[in-house]
């Protein structure tokens, strides 16, 4: 039996908006992944041991609120010190062009903005998911 992609869909930080996140973890779910979803409002700390207890191949971040270059490498380095370097991380939202290479080099695997389609989200991990 074939182990499939477990995910864990977070909303770091006090971004109150998850429509987009919940899309995500739908459309993750019905391409055959495990989909953890967080819930709004989690610290770093929250997010980064749910994907250790959880054992998941993929973190997904979602943010809206412009936190996003504080929160994702912050998160990022955070999974290093557990020892979860194996694990991809991606992140989504309304973020601005300018920002996504910085976040890339932080470690973000890679970035969604609005407009992506779900099926290139799920082709990116499956695709990338060590």
């Amino acid at each position: 039996m074939e182990k499939r992609i477990r995910v864990l869909v977070a909303k770091p930080g006090l971004d109150g908006h998850d429509r987009g996140a919940k899309v995500v973890a739908r459309a993750l779910r019905d391409a055959g992944f495990e989909v953890i979803y967080t819930g709004l409002r989690q610290t770093p700390e929250q997010i980064v041991e749910a994907a250790l207890q959880e054992d998941v191949n993929v973190v997904a971040l979602s943010l809206l609120s412009g936190a996003h270059n504080h929160l994702f490498p912050r998160i990022v380095a955070m999974c290093k010190e557990k020892g979860m370097s194996d694990v991809l991380i991606v992140g989504g939202g309304v973020i601005p062009d300018a920002d996504i290479a910085g976040l890339k080099a932080a470690g973000v695997a890679e970035v969604f903005t609005p407009g992506t389609t779900t099926s290139s989200i799920v082709e990116f991990i499956k695709t990338n998911v060590k």
